[in-house]
């Protein structure tokens, strides 16, 4: 595995329960990257535990809103863990800050090789979260995964569907993608000569007056008190430009219809990424599907919120599932 320089200090972006332990562990991908994450058990646990893999938001990293899914679940008693995607926070990988729809889906996969191979987690009773674009690779996860028994996604986000089409579906034209992967292949040129890669921008600081909401949204949780992190793309200089190439090129969510394991599907109703989870629940099929839609609450109301995320429908889901 690759040598990884991590933090030993406490350093997320919630506090530390004092109803579990904690410690960072490491797996590789079948890529050769090594990912690294944050493990929760219950204290004073027996026995081999019904486990949960969480990942996301998309430009985030595990101490931020994935961490404190995973803290919250082992308070519930699963043992989990939230980990960073490749390229990303503490996890390998070069370049750096770099996504893709096959490699990251294949993280999902990988902490699944980790926890069925982990001494104090069930192999037959494992399953994964996705929060924002990392939904999306969870649902697209389950699709290949047989071994993942039970998958929630909360204010998923489908990153194919928004880099090739933009926001809303604004820009789903031929014409539209061409001039988009113009732009974009440009820079690839431009990137290689320089023998650096151009960064996207995070989250816009300082904040226009004409911002809209959801983007609104976004500043107050990545570029505040609240949420800010120093490994966080999103509350940074954000992923690198060219990334949406390979999303607008490979449509994640393919097979999702073909998924027999269950699924939970939140979302927020005044989210304005609302659309992509119920066009992402039409395609689930079975009675082991479920939608749930949280009254009045916005897109990152669902990061860290814990008065508005149903952690206990969460829990119910994966005790009925696992």
């Amino acid at each position: 595995m690759e040598e990884l320089n991590l933090t030993t200090r406490w350093d997320k972006v919630f506090e530390k329960s004092t109803k579990v332990n904690h410690k960072k562990v490491s797996f590789t991908n079948r890529y050769g990257i090594t990912l690294v994450a944050d493990l929760y058990e219950p204290k004073n646990s027996s026995g081999r535990l019904p486990a949960i893999a969480v990942c996301g938001p998309f430009g985030a990293v595990k101490e931020q809103s994935s961490g404190l899914y995973a803290q919250e679940l082992a308070e519930r008693g699963f043992l989990a863990i939230a980990f960073d995607p490749s390229f990303t926070g503490e996890s390998g990988g070069e370049p750096r800050y770099v996504a893709s729809p096959d490699i990251n889906t294949e993280d999902f996969c990988a902490a699944v090789d980790f926890l069925s191979n982990y001494g104090k987690a069930d192999p037959d009773k494992i399953g994964i979260l996705g929060i924002c674009g990392w939904g999306g690779m969870a649902i697209n996860a389950a699709a290949i995964d047989t071994r993942i028994k039970a998958t929630v996604t909360a204010t998923m986000y489908d990153m194919s569907r928004v880099n090739a089409n933009g926001y809303f579906d604004a820009n789903n034209t031929p014409k539209d993608r061409l001039a988009l992967k113009e732009k974009l292949n440009a820079q690839r040129t431009i990137d290689f000569k320089n023998g650096t890669y151009l960064r996207a921008g995070g989250v816009a600081d300082p904040l226009p007056k004409d911002a809209p909401q959801f983007v609104k949204d976004y500043f107050d949780y990545y570029k505040t008190k609240r949420g800010y992190h120093k490994r966080s793309l999103n509350s940074n200089d954000g992923w690198n430009f060219t990334s949406a190439l390979s999303f607008i090129n490979m449509p994640i969510l393919s097979y999702a219809s073909e998924i027999k394991s269950a699924v939970l599907v939140i979302h927020g109703d005044k989210a304005h990424s609302k659309y992509f989870s119920l066009d992402a629940f039409k395609k689930l099929k079975g009675k082991n599907k479920q939608l749930l839609i949280i009254p009045k609450a916005v897109h990152t109301d669902l990061y860290d919120k814990k008065d508005i995320i149903p952690f206990d429908k969460i829990e119910e889901f994966y005790k009925e599932n696992l």
